[in-house]
C-alpha cells in the first residue's frame, strides 16, 4: 500500500484564513464567560408533518389546533427516551441503522458584536473519529462510479456499499413570519413523500409534477405548508408566482448548514432556506460536484506534487483528512494518469474562492478533539438579501437545531424542539454582547 502524505489541518484550514479577520474573531471570544445551554436532540424517525396530524399520534388534535410540541414534550429525559424508542424498528422506523444512538447532547452558546452573531455548538460524535469523509468516485477498471452512501440507503443496509457521509450541524431560523414554526419547528418542513420518508415519491410522480418541473428539481425535499394547496400533499404545489410572493413577504425559514467535508475545509457554512423546496441562496456554494455531468469522470484530482498522491483507496479512509480544495491542492483530472482499479477521488470539490453571493454569507471555525466537534458559526448582522433572515441586536428568533452523525443524512439526523435565540434579548438562548 502506498504511503499517504496527509495534509495537516493547518494547511487545509488555517492557511486559508491566515491574516483574515475571520481567523481572529472567534478566537478572541472567551467562551468560558458565555452562558451555555444543554439541549437533547433526538432521532425523529418518520415523524412527519402528516404523521403529527394522524391517528397514530396521540397529540394530533392539539397539533391541529396549533399547540406547541413542547406543551407535551418539555423534558430532556423525555426527549432522550423518545429518541431511544424511535431509533429502533417500529412504525416510524422501517429501516433501523444498527448501533445508531437515539439522541445526542448539544451544548449551545451565543454571542454578538457590531458585525456578527456567533453561535458555538459542541457534541460528542458516536464514532471515535471525525466524520469528515464523504462519497467518492471510484475507478472500477473501466469506469468511475460513486462509492459510499448514507447508512439509511438500501445499498448500505444490504451490504453492497459502505456507509460514508459527512457529519453536519444545521440551524433553522424563523423571524416570526412563518405561521406555526414557533410551535412545531422543523416538523413544519418534513413531509410524507420526501426522501427516506413515508410514501416516498416516485420518479414518475416527480416528472409529472408542475411545480417541481418549473423549479427544475428531480426529487422531493423539505417544504413549508403554505407552498401547497393541500399542505399535506407535496404534489399540490402553488404557482411559481404565488411562491415568489411568499418569499417576498419573508415567509420562509433560513437554513444554515455546516458540513464536515463540504464546508469545513474552507472555513465556511453554507446558506440556504426552505420554502417550496430546500434551496440554496443566490450565488454559488463553496462546494460543487467533481463529476463531469456527461462522462462521470472526475473534473479534478489531487495535485501529487503538493500532497504526495493523486488518489486514495478504501484502506486509507478515515486515516487523515481527504479534502479536495480547488485553489490549494487540486489540478485538472488527467484521464491518462495510469489509473488502477480501486483508485478513489472525492465526489465533491470545495473552494472558498468560488463561493459567491448570498450563498457565501456564513463563515465557520471548527475543530474535532477528544471525540467532540466544536463549531463556531459566524453570521453577519443586518443582511438584507431577499433569501436571508436579518439578524439584529434586540431581535428574538425561533430556531431549530439538527446534527447529522455516524454517516447518515436526510431524516436520520437528531433534532431539537423549537427554542428562541435572542441577540442581546431575553430568550431560551441569549447571545451576549462582546466587549
Amino acid at each position: 500500500m502506498k504511503v499517504l502524505k496527509l495534509l495537516p489541518v493547518a494547511y487545509g484550514i488555517a492557511a486559508l484564513l491566515a491574516g483574515s479577520a475571520l481567523a481572529a474573531e472567534p478566537a478572541r471570544i472567551d467562551w468560558s464567560k458565555v452562558p451555555a445551554s444543554s439541549l437533547t436532540l433526538f432521532y425523529p424517525g418518520q415523524s412527519t408533518y402528516e404523521w403529527l396530524r394522524s391517528k397514530g399520534h396521540g397529540g394530533a388534535s392539539k397539533v391541529a389546533q396549533g399547540t406547541a410540541c413542547t406543551q407535551c414534550h418539555d423534558e430532556s429525559d423525555a426527549e432522550q427516551e423518545k429518541g431511544d424508542k424511535l431509533v429502533k424498528a417500529g412504525a416510524l422506523e422501517p429501516a433501523p441503522v444498527t448501533g445508531k444512538n437515539g439522541s445526542v447532547k448539544l451544548n449551545v452558546q451565543a454571542a454578538y458584536d457590531d458585525k456578527n452573531a456567533y453561535v458555538r455548538v459542541q457534541w460528542k460524535t458516536q464514532n471515535p473519529f471525525p466524520g469528515t469523509e464523504h462519497q467518492y468516485l471510484r475507478f472500477d477498471g473501466k469506469e468511475w462510479k460513486v462509492y459510499g452512501y448514507p447508512k439509511l440507503d438500501k445499498v448500505v443496509q444490504d451490504g453492497k456499499q459502505p456507509g460514508i457521509y459527512e457529519d453536519r450541524f444545521s440551524i433553522m431560523i424563523d423571524d416570526g413570519k412563518v405561521k406555526g414554526f414557533a410551535q412545531q419547528g422543523c416538523w413544519l418542513t418534513c413531509h410524507d413523500g420526501q426522501r427516506d420518508s413515508r410514501n416516498q415519491f416516485t420518479k414518475e410522480e416527480v416528472a409529472a409534477n408542475p411545480l417541481l418541473n418549473a423549479i427544475k428539481k428531480t426529487d422531493v425535499r423539505k417544504y413549508l405548508p403554505d407552498t401547497r394547496v393541500d399542505p399535506s400533499d407535496w404534489k399540490t404545489g402553488k404557482s411559481v408566482e404565488e411562491i415568489a410572493k411568499l418569499k417576498a413577504d419573508g415567509k420562509f425559514v433560513d437554513l444554515i448548514q455546516w458540513r464536515a467535508h463540504r464546508s469545513y475545509p474552507v472555513g465556511m457554512a453554507d446558506d440556504g432556506y426552505v420554502l417550496e423546496w430546500r434551496l440554496s441562496d443566490a450565488g454559488k456554494d463553496m462546494f460543487a460536484s467533481n463529476a463531469d455531468p456527461k462522462t462521470h469522470t472526475p473534473r479534478f484530482m489531487w495535485d501529487e506534487k503538493k500532497t504526495g498522491y493523486k488518489s486514495i483507496n478504501a484502506d486509507q479512509l478515515r486515516k487523515g483528512e481527504h479534502f479536495l480544495v480547488r485553489e490549494k491542492n487540486a489540478v485538472p483530472f488527467d484521464p491518462n494518469a495510469n489509473w488502477k482499479e480501486g483508485d478513489m477521488i472525492p465526489d465533491y470539490v470545495v473552494s472558498r474562492e468560488d463561493a459567491k453571493g448570498s450563498a457565501a454569507d456564513n463563515n465557520a471555525i471548527a475543530d474535532w478533539k477528544d471525540g467532540v466537534w466544536t463549531v463556531v458559526l459566524v453570521r453577519p448582522l443586518g443582511l438584507a438579501n431577499p433569501d436571508d433572515k436579518t439578524l439584529k441586536a434586540g431581535g428574538v428568533y425561533n430556531v431549530g437545531f439538527a446534527v447529522h452523525d455516524d454517516n447518515i443524512t436526510t431524516r436520520g439526523h437528531f433534532v431539537s424542539f423549537v427554542k428562541t435565540l435572542g441577540i442581546g434579548a431575553k430568550a431560551d438562548i441569549q447571545a451576549v454582547k462582546l466587549p
